[in-house]
């Protein structure tokens, strides 16, 4: 547990401030297929979703530490640390901590390394759907919940239903954006089980927006990713849309 979690989010092209000195008017001087690449999805570093994202070998504050900060916290918002029914709250939320964001020590190649080859030629795409998950988002530290629609089309093996369920919970259990989130699950499933394709949608509310600030209760968000054949055919796409949408029996 003595460890640091490492950074995920390399600066992206677009955090770049232009120089001073360049007219913003002026042609971009980068090469066209350089400039092409800005309209791409842009690529996930593989740390996110083949390693856990603790680095064992960087220190981090002790579990006295944390709790002092906690403390510290309840004064803050005016609260008696030293209150009868505060005084074990400090222990109480840093062991919800490790337990809500569990994912930080899980590694979701893991998770997918097991597949099986017996199919008797399947090649139709596989789906589960209505996925329950809770995470926190990075912005607030407030829960966003909801459900993940995930479906992959397999060349030759697959991977047990329950473990695309787990994968959801490993990156659920982390501080996120919900659109991070979407492009880390299809990543991984991507890049470990290298199907024809991946489709994956998230729709969850987010009680940074419904229970603070605009207070809009019941407002969902929907974020999406395809590859490969979900990307490229837009009736495999559509089809599976349909498939999310279709009520339950």
């Amino acid at each position: 547990m003595d460890a640091l979690i490492k950074p995920l989010r390399a600066a992206k092209p677009s955090d770049v401030k232009p120089d001073a000195k360049t007219d913003s008017k002026s042609p971009d001087p980068r090469p066209e297929a350089a400039r092409s690449q800005d309209t791409r999805p842009a690529e996930l570093d593989p740390a996110e979703f083949q390693a856990a994202a603790i680095r064992p070998d960087l220190p981090r504050p002790s579990r006295a530490e944390a709790e002092r900060a906690v403390r510290t916290l309840i004064a803050y918002i005016g609260e008696d640390p030293a209150r009868e029914g505060l005084v074990d709250t400090p222990r109480r939320v840093v062991e919800a901590f490790d337990e809500l964001y569990a994912g930080y020590r899980l590694c979701p190649a893991e998770v997918l390394n097991r597949t099986f080859g017996e199919t008797a030629g399947y090649d139709d795409f596989v789906l589960v759907r209505d996925i329950g998950f809770h995470s926190h988002c990075e912005h607030h530290m407030m829960p966003f919940y909801g459900r993940a629609h995930i479906a992959y089309t397999p060349v030759d093996r697959v991977v047990g239903l329950s473990k695309l369920a787990r994968l959801v919970d490993i990156f659920g259990h982390r501080l996120q954006t919900q659109e991070h989130l979407t492009a880390q699950i299809a990543a991984s499933i991507d890049a470990i089980l290298k199907p024809r394709g991946v489709a994956v949608m998230i729709e969850a509310e987010h009680t940074c927006m419904s229970v603070r600030g605009i207070a809009k209760e019941g407002a969902l968000t929907v974020t999406t990713r395809f590859t490969g054949t979900f990307r490229d055919d837009p009736h495999e796409q559509a089809r599976f849309l349909t498939m999310v949408r279709a009520p339950q029996r």
